[in-house]
């Protein structure tokens, strides 16, 4: 019997020639991340233990990035502990105020991930890296401090929904488009413990930011991971960013079985908006209707790239973000700031009235550099809507591409390019 994509590579890992869904591995990871949230629970989980080492101290990453700069005092002392562990125990990849970015931007953009990878992350949205034609998921704080000591951990192989994109993408039609769609049709537990491999003509029209963006938000569709094959685009990327750092490519068996298939047609796709309070109630933007907003996001792990900040700026170059209406801005990472600076993105946000910040998670689970008041609405590029994720549980969030939140900012209300 074939192998799935995310079978292939977890095999491999597992040191076993084939595994099926449902199996129980232990599997050495290529690396283990958390951040200032998470990592403090797996720092004490290490200690208890009372080792002295870690496995290996290059597959260790800890990003302060969803309170960083640090907000308040609890804040402060996580990520001082984080700073004194990684200090004490040599961890190489500590990701300090100044060099941290956004963490599922930061890592593939420094080369920490490659094509055929196992990644661990006390995160959810570790999923991210599926873009590369890895595996990558989020585990539990405990079991990320076990695999900082170990280099295992113990997963269930999930069976894998296959997902056909096919055609070229209709104009306005984004990575976040997609996956809005796709979530909004199975629903978020459409994908439960399933890996969603993505295959089809379409690919080809899909850069790496919007497959970064897609696998990302896997985790809302309930799925344990997001793969992409390895193609053309992801060996450029790779390539550009593995800083020497060999990869393995692994490809899908013809006879691989699946749990299920979909197809996608992205030439009947528009531009997706997700009304609260979930990521599956998504609507077409042509029956969004009348829907004022107050605050802008663009940004997080989901559209915090470059391309995303260029898509935003395009639509903001020579207008104003409209009045009572705040816009704010998170690049992924400082290289990303410092990139936009260059090519003159910040001074069209900063024209325009929307204000920059570094790259922090900030907002988008209700941590700080933008919360929400009772019965505020914000549109955001971001992954999750919740009730009370951005702030108040009497505020809502709605959740879009990069052109469809700089459009809106100047209208004041959720709205397109074209109604400019």
């Amino acid at each position: 019997m074939g192998m799935t994509l995310t079978e292939k590579i977890l095999a491999r890992h597992a040191g076993k020639d084939t595994v099926t869904a449902g199996e129980l591995i232990l599997a050495k990871v290529d690396l283990a991340l958390a951040n200032d949230v998470t990592a403090p629970i797996a720092i004490d989980a290490v200690r208890q233990v009372g080792v002295t080492k870690v496995f290996d101290r290059e597959k260790i990453a800890l990003v302060p990035d969803h309170f960083a700069p640090n907000k308040d005092i609890k804040s402060a002392e996580q990520v001082k502990q984080m700073r004194e562990f990684a200090k004490e125990f040599g961890i190489v990849n500590y990701f300090e105020v100044g060099r941290m970015g956004i963490e599922h931007v930061l890592l593939p953009d420094e080369g920490l991930v490659v094509p055929g990878d196992l990644v661990i992350g006390a995160d959810s949205h570790t999923c991210t890296y599926g873009a590369l034609c890895a595996v990558s998921t989020g585990v539990g704080s405990t079991d990320l401090g076990a695999a900082m000591v170990s280099g295992e951990v113990w997963l269930k192989v999930p069976d894998t929904l296959k997902i056909n994109l096919v055609g070229k993408p209709a104009k306005g039609v984004e990575g976040k488009d997609i996956i809005l769609y796709i979530i909004g049709k199975i629903g978020v537990d459409g994908a439960l413990y399933q890996a969603m491999e993505y295959a089809g003509d379409g690919l080809q029209y899909l850069p790496m930011a919007w497959r970064f963006t897609i696998s990302n938000m896997a985790i809302e569709a309930g799925a344990k991971n997001g793969i992409f094959p390895f193609d053309a685009i992801t060996k450029e990327y790779a390539d550009a960013h593995a800083k020497g750092k060999k990869y393995v490519v692994e490809t899908v068996d013809p006879d691989a079985k699946y749990a299920a298939e979909m197809t996608v047609d992205l030439s009947t796709l528009e531009p997706q908006v997700a009304f609260p309070h979930l990521p599956e109630n998504t609507r077409p933007l042509s029956k969004v209707g009348n829907v004022p907003i107050d605050q802008v996001v663009v940004g997080s792990c989901t559209n915090g790239r470059i391309e995303d900040l260029r898509a935003a700026a395009e639509v903001l170059k020579g207008r104003k973000v409209a009045d009572g209406v705040r816009m704010l801005i998170f690049p992924g990472t400082q290289k990303i700031y410092l990139q936009a600076f260059h090519e003159g993105l910040v001074d069209i946000f900063v024209n325009a009235g929307a204000v920059f910040s570094t790259p922090t998670c900030g907002p988008c689970l209700g941590g700080h550099m933008g919360i929400l008041a009772k019965g505020e609405r914000a549109i955001a590029t971001t992954n999750r809507n919740f009730v009370g994720r951005m702030g108040h549980p009497e505020s809502e969030v709605y959740l879009a591409n990069p052109v469809i939140a700089s459009a809106s900012a100047v209208l004041g209300r959720i709205g397109g390019p074209d109604e400019l």
